[in-house]
């Protein structure tokens, strides 16, 4: 339950509640300014804000509750070619649907993105679930140490090949990841040049969902070895020393989302742990669950909803129903409203799922 009404509170940020967020910080003067405001959006490149965390943090989800799932697989008696079977159909669906999302079906090849949200997390997932499954804990863990310090060594000491010598290894022009994008990819990139969620960037955010099974695993344990406070408590530690490293490392090496630097999958890996100690804390510790039904029903439609949102005209009907409320306010106000009203329609159509047994899983 912790972890659905987590997802809620994830995906409920790209449904409107963003939107929302800026357009009532600037009701006030400067508002559109505020530090508020600016959380509500990505930057442009190098740092770190709260709209930065949605993506890595549903990555991180997906590594959570892969324990959970191989655990009752194994119960089932699921042979491992089974198991390795579902790892590759889940990733490899992800990946489908994330193009389709993209605008496979208009057969537009050469204008068409192959990469995508979507994409990367089932890349990025299906590789963290086969370690997983193949290997043992502490192993595991040198794996993911492995990927982090390898990516930063290689974008630090091999820049894109196509700028001019000197160029900022880490910067737009001169990563890696961009070059990489640019000679592989076919079709479409995001920027023309580069593409957020490309090809070798996939390295990193494996760890990202390894986190998320390192804490999986952890939530999992049922030996009597630690309390449910414990058990909080030393998820919070270890989002404050991931911190810390982050914010060190950084000094070489930038937090920069676009690419996932390594620095930055222990920042948003912090941020996410924690999190998830404090839903888990809250929901599962101390038993106060009455309040997680709005943000449930997302989150268990989490992946529906996102794709909804692509197929579905929801700005059409929230201009029909609040669009004269709307008209007759003033500019500020209106918008708030018609903010307002694209997060509530997409709950309704949550709801709607979620009362009718209705759920979209992979």
């Amino acid at each position: 339950m912790s972890l659905d009404t987590l997802r809620g509170f994830d995906m409920i940020f790209i449904l409107g509640l963003a939107t929302l967020i800026v357009n009532i910080c600037r009701l006030f003067p400067g508002g559109a300014d505020c530090w508020l405001a600016v959380q509500m959006t990505h930057v442009d490149w190098e740092g770190f804000r709260h709209h930065d965390t949605i993506f890595p943090l549903f990555l991180f989800m997906a590594g959570v509750s892969w324990p959970f799932s191989h655990a009752k697989q194994i119960a089932k008696g699921a042979s491992k070619a089974r198991i390795f079977g579902k790892i590759f159909y889940r990733g490899l669906m992800l990946f489908f649907i994330g193009v389709v999302y993209n605008g496979l079906l208009r057969f537009d090849f050469p204008n068409l993105r192959w990469m995508g949200v979507l994409q990367h997390i089932g890349l990025a997932w299906m590789f963290a679930a086969l370690i997983y499954v193949t290997l043992k804990q502490t192993p595991r863990a040198i794996v993911a140490a492995a990927l982090l310090i390898g990516y930063w060594l290689l974008l630090k000491f091999v820049p894109a090949p196509d700028m001019p010598a000197g160029t900022d290894p880490y910067s737009f022009d001169g990563c890696l990841p961009g070059y990489i994008d640019r000679v592989c990819l076919p079709g479409r990139l995001y920027n023309g040049t580069f593409d957020p969620e490309g090809l070798l960037s996939i390295i990193p955010a494996i760890v990202t969902a390894m986190l998320g099974m390192f804490t999986g695993d952890f939530i999992r344990l049922d030996n009597g070895k630690y309390s449910g406070n414990q058990k909080t408590l030393i998820m919070l530690g270890a989002a404050a020393l991931m911190l810390a490293v982050g914010l060190v490392w950084s000094i070489d090496f930038p937090i920069i989302k676009k690419i996932w630097t390594s620095t930055f999958v222990l920042v948003a890996g912090a941020y996410s742990v924690a999190s998830m100690a404090i839903f888990y804390w809250i929901i599962d510790v101390k038993g106060w669950k009455k309040w997680t039904l709005p943000l449930r029903v997302i989150g268990m439609n989490s992946i529906t909803i996102y794709l909804a949102k692509r197929v579905i005209d929801f700005g059409y009907t929230n201009k029909f129903f609040l669009a004269g409320i709307a008209d007759l306010c003033s500019p500020a106000w209106g918008a708030v409203i018609m903010s307002a009203g694209m997060v509530f329609l997409s709950w309704l159509f949550c709801h709607f799922l979620y009362k009718k047994g209705i759920f979209f899983r992979i």
